[in-house]
């Protein structure tokens, strides 16, 4: 008898008829005579609609308060699945977070999970319960609820079968597996069979919608088995597996693109040593991520350091940076919401020289200037004008022959 891990997004639980359509699958992947844990987002709009909630009340900024609210979506869709599988006839009970033993740190919105208490689970389980637990949420060592943040939902399906050693963590969504890029972009985008566990943490961190980041850099760490897959049908998904497993010849795999994307540049920065640091540092006391850096070459003792950060955090990161201009005597600072990352992603990039070259030719035939560069042993990513993106990608997609995959 296997363990499975399954999570169905919020698209996969928009409706009760989905959820109904997902409790039949559920009961006949029991019937089977598997043990299961579903994970599930919240259904559809819902958090978009509880945030819209708190900015009426002008309590958006209150992070604790919105992990608390936000919280209630995931719940809904948890309760409401194992309703529904109960009046199928087949037992189950839903959890929230916290119950099922999901221990996280005390930074709210944006939480890391910091272990599991697996015992209320297995309980669960040996009572013959399909345990069904909301995604998306956690429980400080203070008590308070937290949320994980963008993708919380998938990082705790992959860390749920990671600490349950689980068989397979299977990741349903609304689309038939990973794909060469958004289908929704480019019309004759291929499905993927297989990712290497390196492709699909930097297709996620580059914008590729399908899995989120941190879940997969969590599968890669406990070499967890995971399947991305259709909720609406049976048509085999895409496996994320080891490097080793992965076609030699492949070069280029996908093209990621993310909109959510900020940059903000600050000018004259002294260069002494630990500037760097101390910009970068004030950042990640409140939670934001850098992505992409440039420094300009030095000019009478001084340079320009240009990065990157998510849009959802520029309201956040302005006034810190704002500060520091100030305090390390910098001459000022400029920031713009109108830009995008298009990347090529490939583990077979690392052996093949010449990609990136190939990249920029591709954006230069089509007049797509590039803002900022920047590259690992399998991406090549441009920050560009948000308004060149869908183009940007149409063009590497055709450039790299993705359509001819098989």
């Amino acid at each position: 008898m296997a363990l499975l891990v399954s999570k169905f997004g919020g698209s996969s639980v928009a409706s009760i008829e989905k959820i109904k359509h997902i409790a039949t699958r559920v009961k006949a992947m029991k019937k089977d005579g598997n043990d299961i844990v579903v994970v599930v987002s919240a259904m559809g709009d819902t958090t978009d609609e509880l945030i819209a909630l708190a900015r009426a009340t002008g309590s958006e900024k209150c992070y604790r308060e919105m992990d608390m609210l936000l919280a209630t979506g995931e719940q809904q869709s948890a309760s409401l699945l194992a309703m529904t599988l109960n009046n199928m006839d087949c037992k189950a009970i839903s959890l929230t977070g916290w119950q099922a033993g999901i221990q996280s740190d005390s930074t709210y919105s944006k939480a890391k999970i910091s272990g599991m208490a697996n015992q209320r689970i297995f309980n669960e389980i040996n009572q013959g319960n399909v345990v069904v637990i909301a995604g998306f949420q956690g429980i400080s060592p203070e008590g308070d609820i937290t949320t994980l943040g963008r993708g919380g939902s998938d990082t705790t399906a992959v860390a749920l079968a990671a600490s349950l050693n689980a068989e397979k963590c299977m990741i349903f969504t609304d689309v038939d597996g990973v794909f060469t890029a958004d289908p929704r972009i480019v019309a004759d985008a291929k499905k993927l069979s297989k990712v290497s566990y390196e492709e699909m943490l930097e297709m996620a961190s580059l914008g590729a919608g399908i899995m989120h980041s941190r879940a997969a850099e969590c599968a890669m760490f406990y070499n967890v088995k995971v399947e991305v897959g259709n909720s609406f049908n049976n048509s085999p998904g895409t496996l994320i597996t080891e490097v080793a497993n992965m076609e030699k010849h492949r070069v280029v795999s996908g093209i990621a693109h993310d909109k959510n994307c900020a940059r903000i540049a600050i000018f004259d920065v002294p260069d002494k040593p630990g500037i760097a640091m101390v910009l970068f540092k004030a950042l990640a006391k409140v939670g934001i991520n850098v992505d992409m850096v440039i420094q300009s070459a030095m000019r009478d003792n001084r340079n320009d350091i240009a990065f990157t950060i998510e849009q959802d955090d520029l309201e956040k990161a302005v006034p810190v940076m704002e500060k520091l201009v100030k305090e390390i005597c910098a001459s000022g600072m400029s920031y713009v919401d109108d830009v995008a990352k298009v990347s090529i992603v490939g583990a077979g990039m690392q052996s093949n020289p010449g990609v990136a070259a190939d990249m920029f030719e591709a954006l230069a035939e089509e007049d797509i200037n590039i803002h900022m560069i920047s590259t690992s042993e399998i991406k090549v990513s441009c920050l560009i004008d948000l308004c060149e993106i869908e183009k940007a990608v149409k063009v590497l997609h055709k450039k790299f022959a993705l359509d001819k995959l098989v």
